[in-house]
């Protein structure tokens, strides 16, 4: 994904979040000109946004629209992700997902993510944070 994308990536990010979540052009844009970052995207469907710092990556967000969930779409960015950040030194990713959102959860928690924090009220709902934590590393898991 490239920068010139973040229209497209910032439209996708509008229909998959509630409407005072959903980021715009110029801050996906400024996300994958910071160091580290990259991203994957499915026009039309999804995308998602991670960064490598040292030897961790961190998901910023994944998003996929509506019309397109529960076909795998998640969980292959997911996977594309994960060997992103492998391939940029990696060898563990975190993210944050609000405790309230159950399909992001079972994603996570299927592709070997962890509980390692919260956040308290750290959403504009009220809502947690969970911080989940996956190891890179073959054959790894939380």
């Amino acid at each position: 994904m490239t920068p010139a994308e973040a229209p497209e990536a910032a439209r996708l990010h509008a229909l998959a979040f509630p409407t005072a979540e959903a980021w715009g052009p110029d801050a996906i844009r400024l996300m994958l000109e910071m160091p580290g970052a990259f991203g994957v995207l499915r026009p039309g469907a999804g995308f998602i946004l991670a960064r490598v710092a040292a030897d961790e990556a961190e998901i910023l967000t994944l998003a996929v629209v509506p019309e397109a969930r529960r076909q795998g779409l998640g969980g292959a960015l997911l996977a594309e992700a994960m060997a992103g950040a492998v391939a940029r030194g990696a060898g563990a990713m975190f993210l944050e997902v609000s405790d309230r959102n159950a399909a992001a959860r079972a994603l996570y928690a299927a592709a070997g993510f962890a509980e390692v924090g919260r956040r308290k009220r750290y959403y504009g709902d009220g809502a947690d944070a969970l911080v989940l934590r996956r190891g890179l590393e073959p054959g790894s898991r939380a």
